[in-house]
């Protein structure tokens, strides 16, 4: 009889012990259940919104303002007597880059190159994230437009028009972090101008960009940036080279300075895609600089205990 309370007094605990063990199973189960799937965004592509002349996959976050100052030397070619470019008549231009939503930022600039201003809307698609969500890449696309303020030239038979001073540009742009280390992106452009030189000159230029970022240090990282023209560049009037420019990030807190050497004197796409007549291996080599400086203009609001 002793026997048989035994063995039901041990049953009945195992049973109670067993669904406790389910019990707390089934609670973790349905706090897995509750708890969201977590998204790994990259973040860091690049350390710039600009690779190096042309713009990067980054942008700026909302409510932070960039204040950008672009300036390109003359050519190192131009020899001790003019120190190698740094004597010349430089290329300066002043940027405003604002975010306004997590998906959107916006920026105008002028420049003295054809006393040009500028304006541009970049738009986040895709943002490259792993975990929950996988996304391979980044996209973001861009549109741009520029009017070129030089005086017209002296010629009373021709009717000059404000819309023959407008160009604009459209970008896709395409980047992959590869590692921490690594980063890659492809940059198809299209640029329109309403007037051009002659009429072997197009007014459509079809353009395939590519970028690369490797970091070499925390703060310090190699960059190149190279556009190749599809349209037949033995039509233009004037010979013109595809942009290659070459440089490092140096990431000093809330600057980033960008030293460069480049063949193209222009710092907007309408400037340095079709108006580069500068070559490598002829060493028309400009020798320049970006800084970029980010300020906060409104502090994210502390959440309440």
């Amino acid at each position: 009889m002793r026997l048989i309370r035994y063995f039901t007094s041990v049953s009945l605990f195992s049973l109670l012990i067993s669904s406790g063990v389910f019990a707390q199973d089934d609670l973790l189960n349905m706090l897995n259940d509750s708890i969201p799937p977590e998204i790994n965004y990259t973040t860091a592509t690049f350390k710039s919104t600009r690779i190096m002349n042309g713009h990067s996959i980054e942008r700026m976050s909302p409510e932070q303002l960039d204040v950008r100052i672009s300036h390109r030397f003359g050519t190192i070619n131009s020899g001790i007597y003019n120190y190698f470019g740094l004597d010349q008549f430089s290329n300066i231009h002043f940027g405003l880059e604002f975010g306004i939503f997590k998906w959107l930022m916006i920026g105008i600039g002028r420049g003295n190159y054809e006393k040009t201003y500028d304006g541009f809307a970049k738009f986040s698609i895709l943002r490259q994230s792993s975990g929950a969500k996988t996304m391979p890449v980044s996209l973001s696309v861009l549109s741009s437009a520029a009017v070129t303020t030089l005086k017209w030239a002296a010629d009373t038979s021709r009717t000059n028009y404000f819309s023959s001073r407008l160009s604009y540009v459209y970008q896709v742009l395409v980047a992959r972090k590869m590692n921490q280390t690594f980063s890659l992106q492809l940059t198809p452009t299209f640029v329109h101008r309403n007037l051009v030189a002659t009429e072997l000159d197009p007014n459509d230029l079809y353009v395939i960009g590519a970028g690369g970022r490797m970091k070499l240090t925390k703060r310090i990282s190699f960059n190149v940036e190279y556009f190749y023209m599809i349209n037949p560049k033995k039509y233009m009037s004037t010979k013109v080279y595809n942009p290659l420019s070459v440089g490092f990030d140096i990431e000093t807190g809330g600057h980033v300075f960008q030293l460069l050497f480049t063949n193209s004197v222009g710092t907007i796409e309408k400037g340095f895609i079709g108006e580069t007549t500068g070559s490598w291996l002829k060493g028309d080599i400009h020798f320049g600089f970006n800084i970029s400086r980010v300020f906060t203009i409104k502090k994210p609001k502390a959440s309440k205990p």
